[in-house]
């Protein structure tokens, strides 16, 4: 059923807590794990902006950390590393590798109005090629 999952990470604490269920999915349906990081491009027109920015280096390291962590439990990973707009990037991976799913963890931000509109995982929602399942 979900041949190919993607997994966007960073280094929140909603990816962290989706990890197990990636894992319980991709043993479940011996699915192919293709891991994603995004260094997000400054937003010029928000300077003050309250946004994580990671650095090619910290991404890299990031990938290498989950790919070993996935290891440990038998799973092999691909890992892609891009830059932009993470929600135009994950879905734009989601269709370039064919994946029947991308598995997310969910922000806080969509719980108004404001948030709804400017949180990644809304976007993704509506943007994306395939199911996306959100871990709250």
């Amino acid at each position: 059923m979900f041949k190919k999952v993607l997994f966007p990470i960073d280094q929140s604490r909603e990816t962290q807590e989706a990890f197990d269920v990636v894992i319980d999915i991709v043993q479940k349906y011996s699915s192919r794990l293709v891991l994603l990081s995004v260094v997000e491009e400054p937003n010029t027109d928000a300077p003050n902006e309250d946004v994580v920015m990671s650095s090619p280096e910290t991404v890299g390291k990031l990938l290498e950390t989950a790919k070993t962590a996935f290891s440990q439990q038998g799973i092999q990973t691909e890992t892609i590393e891009r830059q932009g707009k993470p929600a135009f990037v994950i879905c734009d991976v989601a269709d370039e590798i064919e994946a029947n799913l991308i598995v997310m963890g969910c922000r806080g931000l969509g719980l108004t109005d404001e948030g709804a509109h400017d949180s990644v995982t809304n976007r993704v929602i509506n943007l994306s090629p395939c199911p996306v399942l959100i871990v709250p």
